[in-house]
């Protein structure tokens, strides 16, 4: 559970980057070591990022995602449904990011299990509030961080499905394969799979 993570704020520089997250776990199952992906990711700019600064700023989120996974969701990500890679790369969001964890679990699983599907501005408003009432590194935050997490979180939500349209705040459920369903529930990550409204 990513309870035992601290709150960070390193989401402003990493957002959903799925198509980075794939080509870090096909070097992954093709062999490479971290440090071999790190540099190969570097010298050849594999994100075709413009600037380094960039590059250098994501890759440590991509390559902790990719880590916590094992191989068999490895190989799903390169050989499921584009749905189901996506879903796995939200999941590996979620285990890196106990600030997006806690949103996903306490904010979209409640309005999904409500059957309330409208994600408002006051949703994020509150949840920032009661997260820096809760903890001393949230409420040491600039206005400026705590504007950009709520937007990486919407462009999140957006890029994985569960967020229909930004401007009206609509959430949609997904469709969560039963094989991966299955597989998180087996390896003890049924929290997660909650937190994604299934």
């Amino acid at each position: 559970m990513s309870t035992e993570l601290e709150y960070s704020a390193t989401l402003t520089g990493a957002s959903f980057m799925f198509y980075e997250f794939k080509q870090v776990i096909s070097l992954r199952l093709s062999g490479f070591s971290e440090q071999d992906i790190r540099k190969k990711v570097l010298s050849e700019n594999l994100f075709q990022y413009q600037i380094n600064a960039s590059l250098k700023r994501s890759l440590p989120s991509v390559l902790r995602r990719a880590r916590i996974l094992d191989e068999m969701l490895c190989q799903m990500v390169l050989e499921q449904s584009l749905e189901a890679g996506k879903l796995i790369n939200l999941y590996a969001i979620m285990k890196t990011d106990r600030l997006f964890f806690e949103f996903m679990n306490e904010v979209v699983r409640e309005k999904l299990e409500s059957n309330h599907y409208l994600l408002e501005k006051k949703d994020l408003n509150l949840y920032f509030v009661s997260k820096a009432e809760q903890d001393t590194g949230v409420a040491g935050w600039t206005e400026q961080t705590v504007t950009k997490l709520k937007n990486v979180i919407q462009r999140i939500l957006l890029e994985s499905g569960i967020l229909k349209d930004k401007q009206t705040g609509e959430l949609s459920r997904i469709l969560m394969d039963d094989q991966l369903k299955q597989h998180l529930i087996h390896i003890g990550d049924v929290a997660y799979v909650r937190a994604m409204g299934e």
